[in-house]
């Protein structure tokens, strides 16, 4: 079975929330996009935990 490549997702994002989530990255030592995965992340396995 051959792997599906990876998606690219397009965000717009204001300057404060930006500078916000760089600082979050960086204290957590992720890069951006690593830092908005995980973050996605937690929010799907919340979801399902709430509501399976």
């Amino acid at each position: 079975m051959k792997k599906e490549k990876d998606k690219h997702l397009g965000l717009r994002i204001d300057s404060e929330t930006h500078d916000k989530l760089k600082d979050l990255a960086e204290y957590e030592g992720r890069s951006i996009n690593g830092e908005v995965l995980y973050l996605i992340r937690q929010a799907i396995k919340k979801y399902e935990i709430e509501n399976n």
